[in-house]
Order: C-alpha cells, then structure tokens, then sequence
C-alpha cells in the first residue's frame, strides 16, 4: 500500500477538485543546429497537449516511430530540456517553480532506455539505495521496493553494474524509483535493451504498481505491443505532433489516423506467412517530414489530397478520441 503524504495548503500535494496529475499544453521545442547561413532548425515538438488524470492511476502511453519527438517530450517534463513554448503542469503548478525542488523529485521519478548508463559502472549499486534512503527518509524502502521486483538486498549487494544482467540492473532500476513513494513514473523505453524473454516480466511490473501502488506511469515507447497490454490510453506521436489520441483498445484495435494504420500494420504478428509490410524508420524520411508543409505524413498517406500538403488539419473529436487528419472533416470526399 502506498504511504500517505501531508497535504499542506500550497504544497504539490495538496488537492484541487478536477485537478489533474500532469498536464501538457501546446509544449513546443525548437532545436536550432548550425551559425549564420547554415543554421538550420527543428520543431521537434510541436503544438503537443495531454493530461494525466489525478483521482485515479494510469499509464498513458506517448509511442511513434523513431525520431517522432516522443523521447524529447519526456526530457521536457523531466527538466532535461527546455520548452520554447507552452506549459507543463504539475498538480497545477507550474513545472518550472517545481524543478529542482526535492518535494518534486520525490513525487516524479524516472526509469531510462539503458539501465548501464543509469549507474555509475565504478559505483556499487547498493550504494544508490542506500542514499536514496537517506535522502528521502524513507528507512527499510529499498529492501521492500526490491522485493517488489523480484530482487533482494544480497542480489544486488556489493556488485557493480557490470557484475549483474541487463534484465536484473533495470529492474533495479525500477526499485530505486520506487524508494521515493513517487506518485508519477516516466519511463523511457524501458525494455528495449533487455532480453525479449524478460520484456513482459518488466512490463507486469508497472500494471502491479498501478494497480497495487497507485502510481501513475507515462510510458514512452516504439513498441505497440506492450503499449497495448499496459496502457489505458495512448497518444501516437509523428515529427513532433500528435496524431490520434484516446483509449489505447480504441485506437489500436480500429485506428482512424492513416499514419496510426500504417504503425499497426508495421507490427510483426507470429504468423510466418505475416511479413513486415514497410519500413517506416528512415532518416531521410524523418528529415523531410519535420520540415513540409501541411500534414506531416502527407507524402506516404494514401488518402492524401493537395489541401493536406498545403495547410495543417486541425483535431477532430471522433469516437472518443481525437484525431489530427482532414478525412474526419464534415463533407470531406474521400474519393475526390
């Protein structure tokens, strides 16, 4: 069971009615690369909003393709980088008077793609937990958020990083987070370097300390196969944008957004005679579509018309969801 923390009038702890967890509006971040004539510059996020709920725990998930602004979004919230534009907040404040503070690093913890280049590989790994204790007070946490997944004290006691699996340093990793008693968890493609025969072990994870712990998590992946098992719901991400968004059943099982289908589609099935039907990571792909105009996936849409390479589509409300595509507009002919 979860730890209950005092809610002070002011504090990040303390409750607003339909108040939400997290919420990210109109987030935008430029790269600029390069001086004078040269200089070239990347809307790597672009436009991007979402919430995460506060009266309940859930995992949002944010996935797309390589180069799709999904990790960036993450770094944003998590202070790595910095907005050129819009907001991000954090139980209602703002996330910039929150950066830095401990209350915050205590409440939002991250788990990271690479469990190696999480610790120090001259630094035992006991020795985090055992500061993570101190730091936040919270005396006998390691052992039990170890135990939770699957780890002891003497598993990991007196070993380097090296010393240990990939499999058993990120769930490690996991445990550290969890010292804190965090309310929230942003974890960045946190089993695309450990052994698929591991994946779905780490991935159960995060549904038990949803559901047992009520800790939100805002999962950032490529893969929609774990992303559909884990999530609630989803936001698909393409050159800075979201494209689609809303209940992960929706809009895997019956995608509306052509960019969505075609991610779907691009999911091997264990079916021999099933065959990856594109390759949707290429590098002089992603460097054209961040900089045309109008719709970002207008050059490999099927439906596309001259209007969509011209003019960026709004959102439309569709099902439940909302989806950033011109053939949801009312009177739109299709077969025009």
């Amino acid at each position: 069971m979860r730890t209950s923390r005092n809610s002070t009038p002011g504090s990040i702890n303390s409750k607003v009615p339909g108040q939400k967890l997290l919420e990210v509006k109109g987030l935008t971040k430029v790269f600029t690369k390069g001086q004078g004539l040269v200089k070239s510059t990347i809307l790597a996020v672009n436009n991007v909003s979402f919430s995460l709920q506060r009266d309940r725990a859930e995992i949002f998930t944010v996935a797309g393709e390589s180069g799709s602004g999904k990790s960036t979004v993450a770094k944003l919230i998590l202070g790595f980088e910095i907005p050129t534009a819009g907001q991000i907040l954090y139980k209602g404040q703002e996330l910039s008077t929150l950066r830095g503070k401990k209350q915050f690093m205590q409440d939002v913890q991250p788990v990271f793609q690479n469990p190696f280049e999480t610790f120090n590989p001259l630094k035992k790994v006991e020795s985090y937990f055992l500061e993570t204790e101190k730091n936040f007070a919270r005396p006998g946490a390691a052992k039990k958020c170890l135990e939770l997944v699957g780890l002891s004290m003497d598993e990991i006691g007196g070993k380097y990083p090296s010393e240990m699996s990939g499999g058993q340093l990120q769930r490690a990793s996991i445990a550290r987070a969890l010292i804190t008693n965090p309310s929230l968890l942003i974890v960045d493609e946190p089993v695309s370097m450990i052994d698929a025969s591991l994946r779905m072990s780490v991935i159960n994870l995060f549904k038990k300390f949803q559901e047992e712990q009520g800790v939100s998590i805002l999962y950032i992946t490529h893969d929609l196969a774990t992303a559909y098992y884990v999530s609630d719901r989803i936001a698909i991400m393409l050159r800075g944008q979201i494209v689609e968004i809303g209940s992960v059943k929706k809009v895997l099982d019956e995608p509306l957004h052509p960019y969505t289908q075609l991610l779907k589609s691009s999911v091997p099935v264990p079916d021999p005679a099933e065959k990856w039907t594109s390759d949707i990571a290429l590098s002089d792909m992603e460097a054209k579509e961040y900089v045309q105009k109008g719709c970002k996936f207008a050059g490999r849409c099927p439906h596309v018309k001259e209007l969509c390479r011209i003019r960026e589509p709004d959102y439309y409300e569709v099902d439940g969801r909302s989806v950033k595509c011109y053939i949801y507009e009312k009177g739109w002919d299709q077969s025009a």
